[in-house]
């Protein structure tokens, strides 16, 4: 019994939920092949970029960034974006609840030729944990965040954790 405790310990290690920070977390699951942009710099009026929420619709519901497109992680498709989407230059943020998910919707973007994407650093758990606005399927301000999970909860140290 002893091993086995020892064994699942070992597991939630190196699985990446036990990370100490962000930064770690995001460097086993990411390859930063799509540049990120702070929280900070997307608040900033000047930075006008479209945003794309790349998760899963319950949880879009729950809360999103102001003016965020859904766009989903699973069903995601290319060619609706190209057609909403169809300069290709400009300015795209796509973020999910920290930055992985993001990561593989913005590689899609780069390889269908939009040239100016960028990956929100922690997602909507780090926009959230400084502080900025989220908004609910009503755009009304909530304080509820769709947390994916109970594990990847952990990173999200403010506002309502929903799980559901």
């Amino acid at each position: 019994m002893k091993n086995l405790l020892l064994y699942i310990f070992i597991l939630f290690s190196v699985s990446g939920f036990s990370q100490e920070t962000l930064s770690e977390l995001l460097k086993i699951h990411n390859t930063k092949s799509v540049p990120y942009i702070s929280v900070e710099e997307l608040a900033m009026p000047k930075t006008n970029a479209i945003i794309l929420d790349s998760r899963e619709v319950k949880e879009f519901e729950t809360s999103h960034l102001k003016n965020a497109i859904y766009v989903g992680y699973d069903n995601f498709q290319i060619d609706s974006i190209q057609q909403k989407l169809p300069n290709k230059d400009s300015k795209i943020v796509v973020y999910c609840s920290l930055g992985i998910r993001s990561e593989t919707i913005g590689e899609k973007l780069k390889n269908a030729g939009y040239t100016n994407v960028f990956n929100l650093y922690g997602g909507i758990f780090e926009w959230k944990n400084k502080d900025f606005k989220v908004f609910d399927d009503e755009e009304e301000e909530t304080e509820n965040i769709h947390t994916f999970s109970k594990e990847w909860s952990k990173w999200l140290i403010k506002g309502i954790k929903v799980y559901e």
